[in-house]
């Protein structure tokens, strides 16, 4: 058999180069950006591996299930980690950074997820990474969720390590990531001797082999279709205007948070303030007496195409999160997605107002 997606020429190492450019410019840094083959678990694993150790004092902001991942991935390296568990339906403050460096001035390492998308939160990265740069530490940061939903500026906000998908808000492929990486972050792997060497976790060797060596000899051989998939996904946001893609992400999150709070029947937002839930979806708390799990699965046994899941593990029977992210940031993804919700309510016997979602949806949307 023969399709259009095999038997395509090799992706040269100048191709490769020029995605690696365009995904820079998209993050407006001048740092080096990598772009690793595999889901971007990949380079978050491997950034954290790279410049933590024995002698690391961690301050792990936990805001959802991805800091409690990160804090894990510290302890094994041998790191000193402090946690900083915030409830899941608000964010930290920077005030809250400055009281873990008083009380702990040995830290040298921050992570911090900015946007949680599990438990629709956002974390406010440029006053954090003022207090972190006073401090002199590492900061890494989770922007997988967040790049082309909100601003996700590394150089303008002190950013060390700043790891990036495609496959949320970009609307692209899961199988490649990014992370741009500061010199202050190479020197501390190149000083690490834990730092993992010939290894699919290791960023110094696609320093040594891929960015000292000019990028003209690729480690291995790419995902090609992800490379492309990633240079198109990015040509396309290009062709947006980055600042029209995240006020479309922006946009949905208040027409989703409008359209849930007039919908009623007791379903709220799960983040209290909207200043602190993230563009990338919004996560709703069902009413008392309610199942989300059977509430999505009543809405997408309906329509199987709606961007909606319950919330996971421990949430699962009271979250719902509406994805709208990607191609579904649009008010025709949100409105069928309150009408799915709003319908497998109605069917259990709560009162809810679809007309008046639709509405204040509408209204929202502007």
């Amino acid at each position: 058999m023969t399709h259009p997606f095999l038997d395509l020429a090799p992706l040269s190492a100048a191709r490769f180069a020029s995605i690696e450019d365009r995904v820079a410019r998209l993050l407006g840094t001048r740092q080096d950006v990598v772009i690793m083959q595999g889901e971007a678990l990949l380079p978050l694993e491997g950034a954290i591996r790279g410049t933590a150790g024995p002698g690391t004092t961690a301050l792990n902001v936990v805001t959802g299930p991805y800091g409690q991942t990160f804090g894990n991935w510290l302890r094994d390296c041998g790191a000193t980690v402090i946690d900083l568990p915030v409830p899941f339906h608000t964010a930290v403050t920077a005030a809250q950074i400055r009281e873990a460096f008083a009380e702990h001035p040995s830290i040298d390492f921050v992570s911090l997820v900015h946007a949680e998308a599990a438990t629709g939160n956002t974390n406010p990265v440029a006053e954090i990474g003022e207090v972190v740069r006073e401090h002199g530490a590492l900061f890494y940061l989770d922007a997988v969720a967040s790049i082309g939903a909100e601003p996700v500026l590394p150089d303008a906000w002190g950013v060390d390590l700043c790891v990036i998908g495609a496959q949320k808000a970009m609307g692209g492929p899961a199988g490649v990531s990014a992370v741009s990486v500061s010199e202050r972050a190479w020197a501390r792997m190149a000083a690490n001797p834990a730092a993992p060497r010939r290894s699919y976790l290791s960023l110094l060797d696609w320093k040594e082999r891929w960015v000292d060596g000019g990028r003209t000899t690729l480690l291995h051989a790419p995902a090609q279709l992800e490379m492309l998939a990633l240079e198109a996904c990015v040509e396309r946001i290009e062709g947006e205007g980055l600042d029209a893609v995240t006020a479309r992400h922006a946009t949905a999150a208040a027409a989703a948070r409008a359209g849930a709070m007039a919908l009623g029947g007791g379903l709220a937002p799960f983040v209290h303030a909207a200043a602190d839930a993230a563009p990338v979806a919004t996560t709703l708390r069902v009413p008392e007496g309610a199942d989300a799990s059977a509430v999505v699965a009543k809405a997408l046994a309906a329509d199987p195409a709606l961007p909606l899941a319950a919330g996971g593990g421990a949430l699962a029977h009271s979250m719902i999160r509406v994805n709208h992210y990607g191609p579904d940031a649009t008010p025709d993804a949100v409105r069928s997605s309150l009408a799915g919700i709003g319908a497998a309510l109605a069917g259990s016997g709560f009162p809810v107002d679809l007309e008046g979602a639709h509405r204040a949806v509408e209204l929202a949307w502007g």
